[in-house]
Formats: structure tokens, sequence, C-alpha cells
């Protein structure tokens, strides 16, 4: 018996870590994605000690052509794909609009998003059919409300939250669903990318510092817990909705 293969990004660190990790020691097998890193070699090392067959693939979201490459590796190792966990993101350029740069502003929509449609559409034919494939977007509550000097992850999110919408609408006559999940506020590395933010460029830079402090960050490894489950096993009743963590 074939064991389900979910693809997650942003696998090196973080929440997609965890998943990854979970996942793996619950009968999954994961192909993790993730830029270069000695994080993502050592991923794969931990990944197989539970999952024999998981791997680690380089894949830079901002970049098609580092797409195309990581989607030949899942191809050549696949015949179906029973979910996508679309984790990765980019929370810079961490500035107002008018002082963001076009370039680091474009970054933060290619990998929070168009990243997302180029992975999904070069893999769309190992999803679906015979059996359901789960498709899980990672949102934010930035997707629903403004923020100041989060223009590119505000719009990204905004727009990766109807994708999954779209997804959704598409995938029902493929046995393909879509859903999008806000994971709370978690103890990252974007949260403390955040945080060094200098205070001029963001004005919420001391809420942010005071939810560090006051120890109300929750650990990747808690939130992976409770996303399990739904990333998992969502039915296609489901498909289309989008989901907080903190109302599981």
């Amino acid at each position: 018996m074939t064991l389900p293969i979910y693809v997650i990004t942003g696998a090196s660190k973080g929440l997609g870590r965890a998943l990854a990790l979970q996942m793996a020691e619950q009968g999954h097998t994961i192909f993790a994605l993730a830029r270069p890193s000695e994080a993502l070699d050592e991923v794969e090392a931990l990944l197989q000690s539970s999952s024999e067959d998981s791997m680690s693939i380089e894949c830079d979201l901002a970049d098609l052509n580092s797409i195309a490459a990581a989607s030949t590796i899942i191809k050549a190792n696949a015949s179906f794909i029973s979910g996508i966990v679309h984790n990765a993101g980019a929370v810079a350029p961490v500035k107002p609009i008018k002082g963001a740069t076009g370039g680091a502003w474009a970054r933060s929509v290619h990998v929070n998003l168009i990243g997302v449609q180029a992975l999904t559409q070069q893999i769309y034919h190992l999803l679906g059919g015979e059996q359901q494939s789960r498709i899980t977007t990672i949102s934010s509550g930035a997707s629903l409300r403004p923020v100041g000097s989060w223009s590119a992850y505000c719009v990204s999110k905004a727009g990766l939250d109807m994708w999954s919408r779209c997804m959704a609408e598409e995938g029902q006559a493929h046995n393909i669903s879509s859903i999008a999940v806000a994971p709370g506020v978690v103890d990252t590395g974007m949260q403390l990318e955040i945080r060094s933010t200098p205070s001029e460029d963001f004005p919420s830079l001391q809420s942010f510092i005071d939810l560090h402090e006051q120890g109300q960050l929750v650990s990747s490894a808690a939130v992976a817990g409770q996303l399990i489950p739904l990333v998992t096993t969502h039915s296609m009743e489901q498909s289309g909705q989008r989901f907080d963590v903190r109302e599981l």
C-alpha cells in the first residue's frame, strides 16, 4: 500500500517544519520544499528516520525556474499527491507603501501567491481523480484587515484566500479540495523578523514586541498538532472554507 504523499512548502523551519515532521511520524510521505539550507538537509534526515521515502527538495517560490525544477523531482517520485500545504510565506518588505521598493514588494507577492499558483499548476495532473487530494493554504489575519507597512503581505494573503476559493470551485469536478487556515500568532522566524523591524518603518512594532514578552506566541509544534487533522481529513463539503486555528 502506497503511503499518502504530501508536499509542504517552507518546510525547513517554523510551522512548515513542524507539520512535516509530525506528519511523517504519523505515517505520511513528505516532500519538504524550501530554499537551500543546512536546515533543509537536516529536515530530510529527520523525515527519513520516520518515513524512508520522504525527501527534501530545494525550491525558491520567488523563482519560476526553481519551481519547475522542484516539480520535475516531485513528478519523478510520485504518481499521485494526497495533498499540498502551501505554507511558505514572506512578510518583507515591512515598510510604508511609499518606501517599499518595487522588487521587494513584487518578491513578496511572488512567494505568497504567484509561486502557489505555479507549483500547483505544475503538479496538477497528480491531484484528484479516484482519490481526494487536499490543498491547504496558510492564511493570516492580515488577509482580512490592513496592517500599516504590510501592504505586500496583506495584498498577497488576501489574494491567496481568494485563490483557495477559486481552487475549491474548480476542483469540485476533479475530487480536489482546497481550504485556507489562519494559524494564529505562531512563534516563528517571521515573528522575529517583524520584531527586528525599525520602529520608523512599522507603526505596530510595539504590539508585536508585547505579544512576545507576554508569552502569547504559540509554538509551531502545538499549532501543527491542531492543523494536521484538518490538513489530512477535511472533506469535499468543507472545500472553499477559511478556518482559524483558534476556533478549532
